[in-house]
């Protein structure tokens, strides 16, 4: 059962094991937009740069992109994904939550494909676009 988080600005995490996406939403936690990508270093010092962007972007709820790998225990990914999520929680009061992020990366990859951007161009921003892709289901389910 969801909470109800809906008008509340929400920052989104698309976990990868070289890269993070990063995503916002709009103060009335409808719109879903690109912020950045950073670099995996280690899960503290990601927690860290994350809650530091999280108090920037005055946002009230961070979710984490989880993947799993037969629809009901966590892929390894998904489970490095939790793992990050429970440092920032344990580093802050944030509320934390896990969503479903299957196949955002894929398709933002094919988002830039479709939209002409060359290969070159397109290295590392299918990042922050699979956060968008994962933010924006996140707050669509919100208002269902």
């Amino acid at each position: 059962m969801m909470v109800d988080e809906s008008g509340k600005k929400v920052l989104a995490i698309d976990w990868g094991a070289k890269r993070l996406g990063l995503a916002v939403s709009d103060p009335t936690g409808k719109i879903a937009r690109p912020l950045m990508v950073i670099k995996h270093i280690s899960r503290e010092d990601n927690a860290n740069r994350i809650l530091e962007i999280a108090r920037k972007s005055e946002v009230d709820v961070i979710v984490v992109g989880v993947t799993y790998a037969d629809g009901e225990e966590l892929s390894p990914s998904g489970r490095s994904a939790r793992r990050l999520a429970e440092e920032i929680e344990r580093q802050s009061k944030f509320k934390v939550i896990l969503w479903d992020e299957e196949f955002t990366t894929r398709d933002a990859k094919e988002s830039l494909v479709r939209s002409g951007i060359s290969r070159s161009k397109r290295r590392g921003h299918a990042d922050d676009q699979a956060a968008t892709l994962l933010l924006q289901d996140y707050l669509d389910n919100l208002i269902k």
